[in-house]
């Protein structure tokens, strides 16, 4: 064989990637989960730029708390066995948030969204003053009803007025602009030891949504999902406003019931394992604040990543297999991340919150999706209530056993042992809700028909 021979045999043998057939593929999947957002109509890019620019407010306070959990433990003199208890009472703030869902499906999404944005910023900026650990739980307690509430809200509308082919891609690009606020918070906890007042001029700048508030009025609108419903609705009164109450317990039981069910376990674990990050880092691993806000804005990077990748993988390869594979390569990254030490903490540490912003995000999506207009907001709210109520169980239970295994990251550890729970119900008890319109995932039915109809069991 001559040289020339030889160079195009060689040639052959070395193709350029893209030429491969099963990496192309992934190439053309990969361009067409990134290019979903050009089909959305100006409208549907509007909504998003509104609720998107909500909810990087409100993930901001959230954010706080997690980083500067050990600045406020000292300022506040929480002792190290209370901090689970005080965190878990801030977070059952979601429960009283199932209210203003169930007021979403009755007035409409509008007015309450506008509500949920002046009480958080209001609370938010409240708890810079408070003086005794029961004020500052009280004051989060609060902000965390109204941020709940928003973030609920701000799915249901992405999931009305958003098409099925680019639904989940939606509430995936919503959520990642959420975690924008977790980068901004990072960025002003990086400086917690220099700003005047230390961790309470965090909360101070909590105040600046109300300088957006005129244009979140004028720019968002009732959904058109929900005009429609409300104009065949002629139910007043008591009746009407526990409407949404009354069909959630006769309409889709059975769904609502598999999803709490898994709910449940993710917030044990997936939640708790997550307010601990700064605190770990911080004090089994020698980083400074700087260093944390670093690591946050480095390998942090990848949640909206996540966020957007779940969205898109979740429209086309289905909801139930992403959130199964996210699910369980999450726990095994909780489980190195607080065993491991030295170099591995950035890469995993990125790759947990890559896993956990995607199931986070596919769990808010059936929240939305399994449900029909007249309580599709009151079922998020018990969806965010039940999630709320296992990221309080998993917070008792983190002190509970800290005491007795000696560190945070051994009673983390421990409580992966759930882990299975939710994986098993999403596969064998919840329907598939991609690619389908809301209208065929969950008509609406006329509840005193059916019975006269002689149905079945409602689902």
């Amino acid at each position: 064989m001559d040289g020339q021979e030889r160079d195009a045999a060689g040639g052959a043998d070395r193709l350029p990637l893209a030429a491969v057939p099963a990496v192309a593929g992934w190439r053309r999947r990969l361009r067409g989960l990134l290019a979903a957002g050009r089909t959305l109509t100006p409208h549907q890019w509007h909504v998003l730029g509104v609720l998107g620019a909500a909810n990087l407010i409100d993930s901001y306070d959230v954010a706080i708390l997690g980083l500067a959990l050990p600045q406020i433990q000292v300022g506040l003199g929480i002792a190290e066995a209370e901090v689970g208890g005080v965190t878990a009472t801030i977070r059952l703030g979601v429960i009283f948030a199932l209210v203003l869902t169930v007021l979403a499906d009755r007035f409409g999404r509008r007015g309450i969204l506008l509500v949920t944005i002046v009480g958080f910023t209001l609370c938010t900026f409240l708890t810079s003053f408070a003086r005794t650990a029961g004020e500052f739980a009280f004051l989060q307690f609060l902000a965390r009803v109204f941020i709940a509430g928003e973030s609920m809200l701000a799915v249901v509308v992405i999931a009305e007025e958003f098409g099925a082919d680019v639904r989940g891609w939606g509430i995936g690009m919503l959520a990642a602009m959420g975690t924008l606020g977790h980068g901004l918070a990072s960025v002003v906890f990086a400086l917690v030891n220099v700003l005047p007042f230390g961790w309470r001029a965090l909360y101070v700048i909590g105040i600046v949504p109300l300088l957006l508030l005129a244009w979140f009025r004028r720019s968002l609108g009732e959904t058109q999902r929900f005009t429609r419903y409300r104009a065949g609705d002629s139910e007043r009164g008591w009746r009407g406003a526990l409407r949404p109450v009354r069909h959630m317990l006769q309409m889709y039981p059975g769904r609502l019931l598999a999803l709490s069910a898994a709910v449940f376990p993710m917030g044990f674990v997936l939640e708790t394992s997550l307010i601990f990050v700064s605190k770990s880092l911080q004090q089994e691993h020698g980083y400074a604040p700087g260093q944390v806000a670093m690591l946050y804005l480095s390998f942090g990077v990848l949640a909206p990543v996540g966020n957007v990748l779940a969205g898109g993988l979740g429209d086309r390869f289905g909801r139930k297999r992403t959130m199964i594979v996210g699910l369980l390569l999450n726990a095994a990254l909780i489980a190195v991340f607080y065993n491991t030490d030295g170099a591995w903490i950035p890469p995993v540490f990125g790759l947990m919150l890559l896993t956990l912003t995607m199931v986070l995000v596919l769990f808010a999506a059936l929240g939305s999706e399994l449900f029909p207009t007249s309580y599709r907001s009151t079922a998020s709210g018990v969806r965010a209530v039940v999630s709320t109520l296992g990221a309080a169980a998993g917070l008792s239970l983190e002190g509970f056993l800290y005491e007795r295994l000696g560190s945070h990251a051994a009673a983390i550890t421990a409580m992966l042992a759930v882990t299975p729970v939710a994986p098993l119900i999403i596969g064998f008890c919840v329907p598939e809700t991609a690619r389908l319109e809301l209208e065929e995932i969950a008509p609406e039915i006329e509840l005193e028909g059916s019975c006269q109809a002689g149905r079945g069991p409602i689902e």
